[in-house]
């Protein structure tokens, strides 16, 4: 059994993404074999690129009800995290509808340029487990041209010209709208933390 399945959607951070988690510790295995992902104890969902593109592979894949499907920790980043949400803005997207709400293109406003892109800073109220070690206002690394509302299932939010959501959790899925593999200590303490969640 691998430790983490990697989900092989062809985003462009994947080979980075392996790295850290090595580096961590982890065996972290790509794939898109439905089988391996219910046996492996965590799986992240990376992503690059346009949400249509993304959750066309995912069909194309028979990927769609395995990950609705699955029972242990999952780690959607970037535009993985976007994918759990109902539907998308960027091509009027129907995604894998595990959050409630809809991913709404980044409002064009002077002084913040879209894509949003680089570091900003972590708010968040509580201590939840995937934040734990890391600080009220630590900064991490953004790359993104829509963004996720705030709700129930936020643990963590950012500020770029109106706030969004920076992590999310519902049940057993958990994402991260900000790039941990490239975001220093603070990224590998996420992902340390994402490998020690039951």
């Amino acid at each position: 059994m691998s430790d983490v399945a990697i989900i092989d959607n062809g985003g462009a951070n994947i080979a980075s993404l392996r790295f850290a988690l090595q580096r961590l510790g982890a065996d972290a295995r790509l794939t898109a074999d439905p089988a391996e992902l219910r046996a492996s104890r965590r799986v992240i969902l990376p992503g690059v690129g346009a949400a249509a593109d993304a959750m066309q592979r995912l069909e194309s894949l028979g990927l769609v009800e395995a990950i609705r499907s699955l029972q242990q920790p999952v780690l959607g980043i970037c535009l993985g995290m976007q994918l759990l949400f109902e539907s998308s803005d960027e091509g009027e997207t129907t995604c894998l509808g595990l959050l409630p709400a809809r991913v709404r293109r980044i409002p064009d406003r002077s002084g913040f340029p879209v894509p949003h892109m680089g570091w900003n800073q972590l708010e968040f109220a509580d201590d939840p487990p995937l934040l734990e070690g890391i600080q009220r206002g630590d900064r991490v690394y953004f790359v993104h041209s829509y963004a996720a509302p705030v709700g129930p299932w936020t643990i963590a939010t950012s500020d770029y010209g109106g706030e969004f959501s920076a992590a999310v959790r519902q049940r057993n899925f958990y994402g991260a709208q900000f790039h941990p593999e490239r975001s220093g200590r603070v990224g590998a303490q996420l992902l340390a933390n994402f490998l020690e969640i039951d």
